[in-house]
C-alpha cells in the first residue's frame, strides 16, 4: 500500500469516500466495527497520514492539518449515523425475534419442600431445648449389649429374636440396627455420668432418631420410624416430676387444651411404667362409636415410666441415690394425630406433594 500524503488532496478525500462507502455497505454492526478499523486504526491510510503532518514544514502543516480534520470529522459523522441506523436495526430486530406471549402458561418447575417429619423432631427437640435439656445422638448400627442388655432385656426376651430384629451378618456378630433410640440413653448416660457424680449435674438429655423394626410398610406401620425419647437422671425425681414434664410437651405439640393420662403398662427397662394416652382429639370421648379412639375416649401416644435400677447401675450410676425417669413418643404418630394423615404410607413414598402442604418451616 502506498503511504498517503497529508498534502494530497486527491488521496485524502479518496480515502474519505472508500471510509463512507464501506460504512454504508457495513449490513451489522459487527462489519462496522471491521470496516472502523480498517479506515480509522492504527494502520489506516488516514491514520498514517495524520502522523506525518509532524514531518512537514511550517507553512504545509497548517493546511495539512485542517484539510485531515475536515476528513477525519466527516468519517466520524458517518460512522455514528451508521452506528445508529444498525442499532436501531438490531433493537428492532431484537424486539421480534426474542418477543414473549406473556398469555401462554406458564412452566413452573416444581420446588421441593422439607420432610414434615423433619421438621416436627426438631420442634419436638426444641420444646426440650426449651427446658434446659441437651439433644443426645447415636449410631443406628448398635451393638446388641446398648440395644438390649443394659436396657434390662431378658437373654430370651421375645424383642431379640430375629422376626423383630435386623442383626447384622453374621447374628454372631453382636451388631443390629437398633429398635428403639433408648441405647442413645445408655450411652448419654455413659458420657455425663463424671458429671452427674463429681459436679452434682442431672442428666436431662432427649434422643431424636430412626428406628428399625421387621415390620410390614401398611397405614399403621412402617420397618423404618422415628422416635423421640426422654432421659432425666438427678436426685429426687419422681413420677410426678415425669407426668409435668409430659404435660408440658403434650401442649407445646397438640395446644393448651391437649388432657393426658398415665396408665399402668410394663417396660424391661422402666419400673414402674406406663403408657401415656391423649385425649381424644376428634369426640373428645364423648362418642362411644369414636372410630379414632374406638369409643374409649383415649388415643395412644407412647411409654414411659421411672428407670429400672439395672438400667441406672449399667451405665454405672447409684441407684440408692439418683433416680431417673424415660419416654418415648414415634415422631410419624405425632404428625398423623396433629395433622390428621391418616395412612402412613404417605410419609415414605416420596412425593413432593406431601410435603408441600406443610410449608418450608426451618
Amino acid at each position: 500500500m502506498t503511504e498517503l500524503s497529508p498534502l494530497d488532496a486527491a488521496g485524502v478525500e479518496a480515502a474519505v469516500e472508500a471510509a463512507l462507502a464501506a460504512f454504508a455497505q457495513a449490513n451489522d454492526l459487527d462489519e462496522l466495527k471491521e470496516a472502523r478499523l480498517a479506515h480509522t486504526g492504527d494502520k489506516a491510510p488516514l491514520t498514517l497520514a495524520n502522523r506525518g503532518i509532524k514531518d512537514l514544514s511550517k507553512e504545509d502543516k497548517a493546511a495539512a492539518g485542517k484539510a485531515m480534520g475536515a476528513a477525519r470529522a466527516a468519517m466520524g459523522r458517518a460512522l455514528a449515523a451508521r452506528t445508529a441506523e444498525l442499532e436501531a436495526e438490531r433493537d428492532a430486530r431484537v424486539l421480534i425475534e426474542e418477543a414473549v406471549d406473556v398469555t401462554l402458561p406458564a412452566t413452573r418447575q416444581a420446588t421441593g419442600a422439607r420432610h414434615p417429619l423433619e421438621t416436627l423432631q426438631e420442634r419436638m427437640c426444641d420444646v426440650f431445648v426449651s427446658m434446659g435439656w441437651e439433644v443426645a445422638e447415636g449410631p443406628e448400627m448398635e451393638a446388641e449389649w446398648f440395644n438390649f442388655d443394659a436396657l434390662n432385656f431378658d437373654p430370651d426376651h421375645p424383642a431379640r429374636e430375629m422376626q423383630d430384629t435386623f442383626f447384622v451378618d453374621p447374628p454372631s456378630s453382636g451388631l443390629l440396627l437398633r429398635t428403639h433410640t433408648s441405647p442413645v440413653q445408655v450411652r448419654a448416660a455413659l458420657e455425663r455420668r463424671d458429671l452427674l457424680v463429681e459436679e452434682g449435674r442431672g442428666i436431662y438429655v432427649v434422643c431424636p432418631g430412626k428406628t428399625f423394626r421387621t415390620d410390614e410398610l401398611d397405614a399403621t406401620h412402617t420397618p423404618v420410624f422415628h422416635q423421640i425419647e426422654g432421659l432425666a437422671i438427678d436426685e429426687g425425681l419422681t413420677m410426678a416430676h415425669l407426668k409435668g414434664t409430659l404435660d408440658h410437651f403434650a401442649k407445646a405439640m397438640f395446644g393448651p387444651e391437649a388432657v393426658t393420662r398415665l396408665r399402668p403398662s410394663f417396660f424391661p427397662f422402666t419400673e414402674p411404667s406406663a403408657e401415656m394416652d391423649l385425649r381424644c382429639f376428634v369426640c373428645g370421648g364423648d362418642d362411644a362409636a369414636c372410630r379414632t379412639c374406638r369409643g374409649t375416649g383415649w388415643i395412644e401416644w407412647g411409654g414411659c415410666g421411672m428407670t429400672h435400677p439395672n438400667v441406672l447401675v449399667a451405665a454405672g450410676i447409684d441407684p440408692s441415690k439418683y433416680t431417673a425417669f424415660a419416654f418415648g413418643m414415634g415422631v410419624e404418630r405425632t404428625l398423623m394425630f396433629r395433622h390428621g394423615v391418616a395412612d402412613m404410607r404417605d410419609m415414605v413414598e416420596g412425593d413432593v406433594r406431601f410435603s408441600q402442604q406443610f410449608g418450608m418451616e426451618i
